[in-house]
């Protein structure tokens, strides 16, 4: 320091300055959570959201009873299955489903989407027929993929497969009993 030059003294907080600090302090302190905190996966995460409303068990039900006359076996998973998928269907409660191909456990799986209404439903299948029939939603599908899109009430199926890999004789079967269900949507390849 320079000769003549002192150091300012350090002022002593005052109490009032003191005392709005502990209010601000206990009140974090009380929103204080002694429970981890977890993030929350977005929407258009690849997990399955397992939805378990009346109207997905209902078509769950019936997704049981068409393909259990082919002696499929239909079983929930957790596996983190994402269809290429329009918006309507990025953006729906969903739930995701396997049929048993023990000759091929990685596939057999089904999609299904819930929508508010019967209405509502037909118009996302719809979209999402126009969308694998264009190209964005072409290449995100190998060539020859075989796509089954059904309306079931206010719930939207559907189940990929691809014939030239299909290691398993009852994949052909799945696409069978599902065709037999709700309201059909072909896509044009």
């Amino acid at each position: 320091m320079a000769a003549g030059v002192t150091r300012p003294r350090p002022r002593a907080a005052s109490p009032l300055v003191v005392a709005g600090l502990a209010v601000i302090l206990l009140g974090v302190a009380a929103c204080a959570t002694t429970e981890p905190l977890t993030p929350t996966s977005p929407p258009q995460s690849i997990q399955p959201v397992m939805t378990v409303s009346p109207a997905v068990n209902q078509t769950r039900a019936e997704l049981v009873r068409a393909l259990g006359a082919s002696n499929l076996v239909l079983t929930d998973t957790q596996s983190p299955v994402r269809p290429a998928e329009s918006p309507l269907l990025v953006d729906a409660p969903r739930a995701v489903f396997q049929v048993t191909l023990p000759a091929d456990p990685t596939r057999g799986f089904i999609v299904v989407y819930e929508f508010t209404d019967s209405t509502r439903a037909a118009d996302a299948a719809a979209e999402e027929q126009r969308y694998l029939a264009s190209g964005p939603g072409r290449v995100q599908t190998p060539e020859g993929t075989v796509h089954v899109l059904r309306q079931v009430g206010p719930t939207v199926v559907v189940y990929d497969w691809l014939p030239g890999v299909a290691r398993d004789e009852s994949a052909p079967k799945i696409q069978a009993a599902l065709e037999a269900l709700g309201v059909g949507f072909p896509v044009d390849r």
